[in-house]
């Protein structure tokens, strides 16, 4: 599978090129402000929900390599005519066309091959190969993506910027679609006599059928939401707001992210040993309501001056993002009779983290400000924190059954005495 995560790197490195810019990029360039560019993103944000959600529905029927595939090329037609057609001819209702039916790919793509993942590691070293694949897909979305805009933007301009990263998608895509040769991904992963509109069904119906799974998605949702939404409004708050310009915000991003991405491989290995769950709540849940908090305030409060604290805080943010790793290890784990649903409920939640972070942004930076909009945040987190102490496996709830019957029957012994 190693060519599979050289190439996902590679994928999302051109997918994060433009993350530290492309709002007030739209907005310079057909949006008009940052609002109408928030519902361009918002639009994108919706494609990628469904496609995310349709990526594990769909590999159980096709197999994650044509998923994969139909991914590499959706993003690549409709980067193309964003770029050639909307913004060069600063089209507002076409870049919310072609941007919006862009944010089909990326999870078709990077999804389709954590499904795939998913169904060859073995359970022992799940957490772990979980891990890996947070490992490339942060370290593309948004740090080394964000770090050479910060090379390129100088050079070319953001409009060429956003052409290597279409150069960089391509690469990547056709790394991991033809360098990996392991073969389930290859073949459809539900039993055969199942039918599409059988598949898709199951992989929502089991929200309700496996309620621990619906609250694990809600969990996927929190975990990414705050990071899509502060992109929309933070690079303005940065930027000119403190004062830090756009080179250091584009470092202090590559900082978050680049901390993020071997912290995603340290609580992956040590989520096997500790437990997903003590992990998830501990490091992802309660450890990120702290630190966006920080990575807001600390900042505003200290000015452009401190940078060096908002790159510690930035990056006690990217490690405790980290944290929610395990949850991908989790989820299936709660329904392993039918892993493909639980995967595609996974991956629902993984793109609607998409959608309502600049959803979050665009309905409260108007009435509560960019300080309101983080307290949001931080309280999701605390509400994830919550969710995740109901997130027990089969065998744990078994156990506790059994450490309660035993409970009961010493306590019957005891007043029988």
């Amino acid at each position: 599978m190693f060519l599979g995560y050289a190439g996902l790197l590679l994928f999302m490195i051109g997918d994060g090129v433009e993350s530290g810019f492309i709002a007030p990029f739209m907005a310079d360039n057909g949006a008009g402000t940052e609002i109408k560019a928030s519902y361009v993103i918002t639009v994108y944000g919706v494609a990628v929900m469904l496609a995310s959600w349709l990526s594990g529905a769909l590999s159980d029927l096709w197999g994650p390599r044509r998923v994969m595939m139909i991914g590499l090329a959706i993003w690549l037609v409709f980067d193309v005519l964003f770029l050639a057609v909307a913004v060069s001819g600063e089209n507002y209702a076409l870049m919310l066309v072609f941007y919006g039916l862009r944010g089909f790919g990326y999870p078709m793509f990077a999804f389709g091959f954590l499904v795939w993942i998913t169904a060859v590691a073995p359970v022992a070293r799940l957490g772990a190969a979980v891990g890996w694949f947070y490992f490339a897909f942060t370290g593309g979305l948004p740090t080394l993506g964000a770090l050479v805009a910060s090379f390129t933007n100088p050079v070319l301009g953001h409009y060429g910027t956003l052409w290597v990263s279409v150069g960089l998608l391509a690469l990547g895509g056709l790394l991991a679609i033809f360098g990996v040769r392991q073969r389930t991904g290859y073949t459809r992963l539900a039993p055969p006599d199942v039918k599409p509109v059988q598949s898709l069904v199951s992989s929502v119906s089991i929200a309700w059928k496996k309620p621990r799974v619906g609250v694990g998605m809600l969990v996927r949702v929190i975990n990414t939401a705050p990071e899509f939404g502060m992109l929309v409004f933070f690079p303005t708050i940065f930027i000119e707001g403190i004062g830090f310009g756009e080179s250091r915000w584009l470092l202090l991003v590559s900082v978050i992210y680049g901390t993020n991405i071997f912290f995603n491989l340290i609580f992956g290995v040590l989520s096997d040993r500790i437990g997903w769950r003590t992990t998830i709540f501990w490091f992802g849940a309660i450890g990120c309501a702290i630190s966006i908090l920080l990575l807001y305030f600390v900042p505003i409060a200290m000015g452009a001056e401190y940078y060096w604290l908002a790159l510690l805080v930035g990056a006690l943010y990217g490690a405790t993002l980290a944290g929610f790793v395990p949850i991908s290890a989790l989820l299936p784990s709660l329904a392993p009779e039918n892993k493909g649903g639980a995967m595609a409920l996974l991956n629902l939640g993984a793109g609607a983290a998409a959608f309502v972070g600049p959803a979050i942004v665009s309905v409260f930076l108007g009435p509560l400000g960019a300080a309101g909009v983080v307290i949001v945040f931080a309280a999701l987190y605390l509400v994830a924190a919550v969710l995740v102490r109901y997130l027990k496996l089969p065998e744990e709830t078994a156990k506790a059954i059994e450490e309660d019957k035993s409970l009961q029957q010493v306590g019957e012994k005891v007043v029988t005495t």
